[in-house]
């Protein structure tokens, strides 16, 4: 079965995290992603521990499926080259500070003049425009200016990132999300466009709940710790033996998980008669069901509930994930072996498409190991080639 991006042809000048999962999630599902790197590589390479035989293992995660060349941006033969190969993809992403690629001469005006067909993709901490375009950005930044770290945690307890890169990986879904709707386009018209997303403008969207309870009620959101500010019960609640997840999402599964955890009393209690009553009262509820769930483990109730049809489920460390048989079943772990770590696993493809499913086909490359051959295949000479290869 072919891919669902097989022939697609992507230029990677990005690197760390946002840029390079935007370019993961395309390889995964076939497009050819040509990953270029400075002569000391992308600086994920560098990061850690762990390291793996001298490999990092967090670059190994997220540059799969890629293929990497070794071009130095401070050598004017290496940018003719990065035009040439740019002149003939499908794709180019980088994640540079706004300008820095026009400074260079390959930014999107010039390399779209020479392929108008060009899908141009730029990731940045703040984006193109605005007062703050020119101010370098991390993903610890955006999620502080996007609010969420005010409303992560504990009340009373100081700001709390989530432990994800969470701006990170959103820009590069939005990204990867503005490609496929950019390639449909240009499938139907011919034309290339530009696209750009920011670190910021991704955490910021994905305050959904927080921004319409500040619109909706004007009240600004605060931290609920693992409860939901709109729906309750919904969070962790202690068991004999640790903590679990419930989620009684609406008024049916509310009335079936009363019974189920023997306190049918909460069903006449008016302070949780309804949704909005119980969030308006969550903290008292959760009280309330801990007083029951402390008398029985966690397995017990996970049984209980689940006869009842009431959503729970364990909270389970990185280690007991990828031991769950579910979890294997759907394919969500995956090992390859990588000429220098060795054997190394990888997270599965999320996205199941029963007639064109990704493929996890290789392993994240060592640094410049393709060049010679994608110089040859987008028709460089060898006096060509040598030059850029005397730069590794």
């Amino acid at each position: 079965m072919t891919m669902p991006l097989e022939g697609m042809t992507v230029l990677d000048a990005t690197q760390v995290m946002a840029g390079p999962f935007c370019t993961l999630l395309l390889a995964d599902l076939g497009a050819d992603v040509i990953k270029v790197e400075k002569p000391i590589g992308d600086d994920s390479r560098r990061i850690g521990p762990p390291f793996i035989n001298g490999e990092s293992a967090a670059f190994l995660g997220i540059n799969r499926n890629k293929r990497s060349i070794v071009l130095d941006f401070k050598r004017d033969h290496d940018l003719d080259v990065f035009r040439k190969i740019a002149g003939q993809v499908d794709v180019v992403v980088e994640n540079f500070r706004p300008g820095t690629m026009e400074r260079l001469g390959i930014g999107p005006t010039a390399l779209m003049e020479a392929n108008p067909a060009l899908l141009y993709v730029s990731i940045s901490g703040f984006g193109q425009t605005g007062p703050y375009a020119q101010r370098p950005g991390y993903d610890l930044i955006a999620q502080g200016m996007s609010g969420i770290m005010s409303f992560s945690g504990h009340p009373d307890e100081p700001p709390i990132k989530m432990s994800i890169p969470l701006a990170d990986l959103n820009a590069g879904m939005y990204a990867a999300n503005g490609v496929l709707a950019a390639y449909i386009h240009r499938l139907k018209t011919g034309k290339g466009q530009l696209l750009e997303t920011s670190l910021l403008d991704a955490a910021i969207g994905y305050t959904v709940w927080e921004s319409a309870e500040l619109w909706g009620s004007g009240r600004t959101p605060e931290p609920k710790g693992s409860a939901h500010r709109m729906v309750a019960p919904y969070q962790a609640v202690s068991a004999s033996d640790g903590y679990f997840n419930i989620g009684v999402g609406n008024q049916g599964i509310w009335e079936r998980f009363c019974p189920a955890i023997g306190r049918d009393d909460l069903l006449a209690d008016p302070r949780f008669a309804s949704n909005p009553t119980r969030v308006e009262n969550y903290v008292a509820l959760a009280e309330e069901i801990e007083r029951t769930t402390r008398t029985k483990s966690i397995a017990e109730w996970l049984v209980l509930l689940e006869g009842a049809s009431v959503p729970a489920g364990p909270i389970y460390d990185m280690a007991q994930v990828f031991e769950d048989p579910h979890v294997i079943a759907r394919g969500m772990v995956q090992t390859l072996q990588h000429p220098v770590a060795g054997e190394v696993n990888h997270l599965g493809i999320p996205i199941k498409l029963s007639e064109t499913p990704g493929e996890i086909r290789m392993p994240a490359p060592v640094l410049g190991q393709h060049t010679r051959e994608v110089m040859e295949q987008f028709g460089f000479s060898p006096d060509e080639i040598s030059k850029v290869l005397s730069s590794e």
